[in-house]
Order: C-alpha cells, then structure tokens, then sequence
C-alpha cells in the first residue's frame, strides 16, 4: 500500500454547448471511431467493439448540445476503470482534436472524479504522456512501481510493455488516502520493464 497527500482540483469550466453523461451501447461506434483514431498514432490502445461492449458501463461521454449539428458530435470520452475498494485507473481519456482547449477534457475528468467519490474510492492513478494536463487537474507523478495491480493485470497485451514510456499519475480524493496495489505475484513471474530514457530512443 502506498499513501498520497490530497491535491484541491482547480475550477472546472463547463460549457452551454455541451454535455457530459454516462455512455450507453449506442455510443460504441462513435468511441471507436475517436479511441482508435489516436492508436493509429501510437499514442493509445486499440479497443475492438467486443471491448466496448464489455467496458462500456465504465465510459463517460461528452456531446455537442447543438441543434444544428445532425448527428450530434462526440467531443471527448473517459473511462473510470474499478481496481480495488479504494482506487481506479482514468483511461481512455480522449478529446476530438477540433474540441482541444474547450475544456472538455476537464470536465469529462471531473465527472470521473464526482463518480469516482459517490463509490468511496481514495484514490485515482493514469498512466499518460500528456502529465502537464493532470497536473493541472490535482494528479501528481508517482513511480510506476507504486501502481503494480494495473501493470500485472493490462500492461502485458500492450505492444510497448518492454519499452513503456508512459508516466503515472495519482489524485488522492480524501485527506487519509490509501492507495490499496493488491496482491503481487511472484517476482519470477513479471518483470516491470524500465522507463526508457526518450534521448536514448
């Protein structure tokens, strides 16, 4: 287990001409279109829509809120993802690139948070290569070390496992937090690959 001292989050802006709800069935096309767009780029997952289907209760979505846009238009998606009684993981984070800077990603964050504390949870962990963004959302960086639960369990099907370059966050959401990683394996069964210095890339 591993400890963290409370960050307050910054003012959230929100915004008339969207809005942020749970995702149903009837998003799955659209998050695979946006999802898969950025891992043609590298920079996440592929999901499939089996996936989607499977995960799609963990997803929160927000959607243009204009009358005048026919079909109305994803702007972003979250995915708050349960890991023990005190912690989950925000992934699949994603903003259109024609909504960056709208705030979107902030509060699709938010909405993950608020979910996050009506479950009683301590603590939020990503991993990410955009950390400036969850450093100005109260997360801070942390060893990846310290989150072994989510490298054990996922990390093994991603194609950059042996060459992560990803950084972990952690947001507590309590003044007392616990961290609580889980059981650990053998040593001999995973090795937690190194972070890779980018100059030696």
């Amino acid at each position: 287990m591993a400890s963290f001292s409370l960050l307050t989050p910054p003012a959230l802006a929100d915004s008339a001409h969207w809005t942020v709800r749970k995702a149903n069935m009837g998003d799955i096309g659209a998050l695979l279109e946006l999802i898969n767009g950025y891992a043609a780029k590298g920079i996440m997952l592929p999901r499939t829509e089996f996936e989607m289907s499977e995960n799609i209760r963990d997803f929160t979505v927000a959607y243009l809120a204009d009358e005048s846009v026919c079909p109305t238009k994803l702007l972003g998606c979250g995915a708050l993802h349960f890991y023990s009684p005190t912690s989950a993981e925000v992934r699949s984070l994603a903003v259109d690139a024609t909504s960056k800077t709208r705030g979107v990603g902030r509060r699709l964050v938010q909405a993950l948070e608020e979910e996050a504390l009506e479950n009683n949870l301590h603590a939020l962990f990503a991993f990410t290569y955009v950390p400036e963004f969850f450093r100005k959302v109260g997360f801070r960086e942390v060893e990846r070390g310290e989150l072994p639960l989510k490298v054990w369990k996922d990390c093994l099907r991603c194609p950059k496992f042996q060459c992560c370059d990803e950084i972990a966050v952690v947001k507590a959401l309590r003044p007392d937090p616990v961290l609580d990683t889980g059981m650990e394996p053998e040593p001999a069964l995973i090795q937690l690959p190194q972070l890779r210095n980018r100059a030696e890339t």
